[in-house]
């Protein structure tokens, strides 16, 4: 079926949706750029990956008409990013790890076009995506995270906020930008068992195998929903789901059960959707749009370069929302215990890959 360009523009004030997200300075003088978005699957209006993308681009709408084509499946990548090019965007920023191949194939054949890509590190690394170091392609920067750090903080918390001693996460996709949450968040919570002499169990992920649950994609609800019931069912009381918008399913489980609470992924939770804030024990937070908005407005003041962006507690590139509606069930030690957790990672003295 032949696919429709869905062009949309900016039209009215815009507020972010993101804590680590920050309002862009304004331009004197500046004319504006045309800044185009090709959307991972899930929709612009996923709550979490895609959307946090897009309001970042249109926090730069002081410098740039702002547009995007969403994705129904892989398919649609390259053909998408095709018609952005042709309708002579300035800068094109490709969301997710999965468009990768695309973005840097366009990169190549477009050297007038600026280009940056969320979730990898913006090299050319071959047809079959293993040659490191990569290649360097002037025109293409990568925009990535250190999730990492503010998962080990949620595995902290959900260890020590937990009742039953079982904690759970499932992913979308087995791919990095996903598992390095889920590689964090076990982390934390083996450094909790490691402090407090505790053996506090995570379901869904294995450190050592690299492996561990899985939905297949990011849009099956069914599939997600089951296995949250399969993780309460074997006592896991806080569920960290890494899936985009799956989680909603996830949170409708735990508010429907009463047996969980949830640690969203990528924007802040208690924000992005708050029919599920009474669940909500916190975010863990990916500045995808902070990253989307300083590549835009860079490239408006002619800034660009191709030196990869990484996001990290130490410059709010990644981060934990508040407690909010569950903040008086969070024990105040256990609070200062995560707050001061960040400041070591930060510091460099705990180290969140070991």
């Amino acid at each position: 079926m032949k696919k429709s360009f869905k062009v949309v523009t900016l039209v009215a004030a815009f507020s972010m949706v993101s804590a680590v997200a920050v309002a862009p300075a304004t331009f004197a003088a500046t004319t504006k750029i045309k800044a185009c978005l090709a959307l991972d699957t899930g929709g612009v209006d996923d709550k979490s990956f895609n959307a946090s993308a897009w309001a970042g681009a249109q926090a730069a709408k002081s410098v740039a008409e702002v547009s995007y084509l969403a994705a129904t499946s892989d398919a649609d990548y390259a053909p998408n990013i095709k018609k952005l090019v042709d309708a002579k965007c300035t800068i094109i920023v490709g969301v997710g790890f999965l468009i990768n191949g695309a973005i840097v194939d366009a990169a190549k054949a477009n050297p007038g076009t600026k280009f940056a890509i969320v979730d990898q590190d913006g090299m050319d690394h071959g047809a079959k995506g293993d040659q490191y170091p990569g290649a360097v392609v002037p025109n293409l920067k990568g925009l990535t995270f250190g999730t990492n750090q503010s998962a080990f903080q949620a595995g902290y918390l959900a260890a020590g906020f937990s009742k039953t001693g079982k904690v759970a996460t499932y992913g979308g996709l087995n791919i990095p930008p996903v598992t390095i949450y889920m590689d964090g968040f076990t982390r934390g919570v083996a450094y909790y068992n490691k402090l407090k002499r505790k053996n506090v169990v995570v379901y869904g992920w294995d450190t050592a195998k690299q492996d561990g649950t899985f939905v297949g994609g990011f849009s099956d609800q069914a599939k997600a929903l089951q296995i949250s019931k399969n993780f309460e069912q074997q006592g896991a009381d806080v569920i960290f789901p890494v899936a985009g918008g799956l989680g909603g399913a996830t949170a409708n489980n735990s508010m429907a059960s009463h047996k969980s609470v949830v640690i969203w992924v990528d924007s802040d939770g208690f924000v992005q959707v708050p029919q599920y804030k009474s669940v909500l024990l916190t975010s863990v937070l990916k500045g995808v749009g902070v990253s989307v908005t300083s590549v835009i407005t860079d490239t408006a003041k002619k800034k660009f370069t191709s030196t990869t962006y990484v996001g990290t507690l130490a410059n709010k590139g990644t981060g934990l929302a508040g407690y909010h509606s569950l903040a008086t069930k969070v024990n105040a030690v256990l609070q200062r215990e995560v707050r001061a957790l960040g400041t070591a990672i930060t510091a460099g003295t705990v180290d969140v890959t070991k």
